[in-house]
């Protein structure tokens, strides 16, 4: 459990309910969950707090969707059971890597390709599209054997994708050693003193580029355009500037998985991102997932300070939160408007990794919100 400071000037129960945008109630152990919901609101109803929305011209209603890793404990009929009941329209659906394949046996549907259809005429007959495909995984791994794993299982998902007319593939720009000797990854952001320099300059000559080339040109040839990188720590690919470094390299194929929940802690202004890489035409895919900041912590120790286990909470800067949950309501109806003016093709896809809000509940609160906001501007 998080401990509260003694000598704070803003608490975290209180830097909860100011930033949720959303009603803060304090639970037994004094955790605080912002709900999003009250039991006298329909599904239909405006999100307290905020006054009713003005449609606002021709905008598309974008479809919300899930990525699938949450529902691992469920089979594939169970799970379509629970999104129908959501209402969510779109899943993106783990092929391998690190989100795995719980519902993807990926290597008997490009076997066989009737299996393939009828994989995807499950999710068809609820409603839901399969929107997109994703196998992030570190295919420049310095490791052989785990380079390899993570290069088929992006071969075989381009395959899969091919078969079933999926367009976007989701993954993670990888990251290499620092040097040829390395036999694991080094994440290199500071370039000085010069050796860095000089190991993060092979890295993109000798590994990182070369190889997306490469793959680019293999989902090219397959008629899959548009591989959506998730902007994310550890990798080579980051932040927007390094998403436009691979493109500008690879080419028009290289494009985004906005999760802002990475880029909150880095300071970017999420509604600019989204402008920015809608105007290079390099935004194909979107996470969402909020992250919480703690102020008093974030003063004590920095940002680089993010709590991944929940042993490591008690003195976290910062953690993963359902959308809502670490910025206000009307934030995300920023972020939901920015993609509609921007004219954003894909879904917006809910990943939830919150430890407090885990699971199937964390799912429920951000389509609960994504839904009243995206009605709000629809004029719904």
């Amino acid at each position: 459990m998080k401990k509260e400071p003694k000598n704070s000037a803003i608490g975290r129960r209180e830097f909860l309910a100011a930033t949720s945008g959303l009603l803060a109630v304090a639970v037994p152990g004094g955790e605080v969950l912002a709900h999003a919901a009250n039991s006298a609101h329909s599904a239909n109803s405006p999100l307290p707090g905020l006054p009713a929305a003005k449609p606002s011209g021709n905008l598309r209603k974008i479809p919300i969707g899930v990525f699938d890793p949450v529902y691992e404990h469920l089979s594939l009929d169970a799970m379509l059971d629970k999104v129908t009941a959501l209402g969510l329209e779109a899943m993106e659906i783990g092929t391998g890597g690190y989100p795995n394949n719980r519902h993807c046996p990926l290597d008997e549907l490009i076997a066989d390709r009737s299996k393939a259809k009828a994989w995807q005429k499950k999710f068809e007959d609820r409603g839901i599209r399969v929107a997109t495909l994703s196998c992030h995984g570190n295919p420049i791994h310095p490791d052989p054997k785990h380079a390899k794993k993570d290069i088929d299982t992006f071969r075989n998902t381009v395959l899969l994708a091919e078969m079933l007319d999926v367009k976007v593939i989701v993954g993670f720009s990888g990251c290499p050693g620092g040097t040829p000797q390395d036999t694991q990854p080094n994440w290199i952001t500071y370039r000085w003193p010069p050796e860095y320099a000089e190991m993060q300059d092979w890295q993109w000559k000798e590994k990182i580029v070369p190889y997306w080339k490469d793959a680019a040109k293999y989902a090219r040839e397959h008629g899959i355009k548009r591989l959506a990188f998730e902007m994310h720590p550890n990798f080579a690919v980051y932040n927007p500037r390094t998403l436009m470094k691979l493109r500008e390299a690879v080419g028009e194929e290289i494009g985004a998985n906005c999760d802002l929940s990475h880029l909150f802690w880095q300071g970017c202004d999420p509604v600019e991102v989204i402008h920015f890489l809608g105007k290079q035409g390099a935004l194909f895919h979107a996470h969402m997932k909020d992250t919480v900041l703690y102020p008093e912590y974030v003063a004590r120790y920095g940002l680089l300070n993010f709590a991944i286990k929940k042993e490591e909470r008690p003195e976290a800067s910062d953690e993963f939160r359902a959308v809502g949950y670490g910025h206000s309501a009307s934030l995300w109806k920023a972020v939901v408007k920015a993609y509609m003016d921007i004219g954003y093709e894909g879904i917006l896809s809910i990943e939830n990794e919150d430890l407090i809000l885990s699971g199937e509940l964390g799912v429920e609160r951000a389509a609960y919100l994504l839904k009243n906001v995206r009605d709000e501007l629809l004029g719904t």
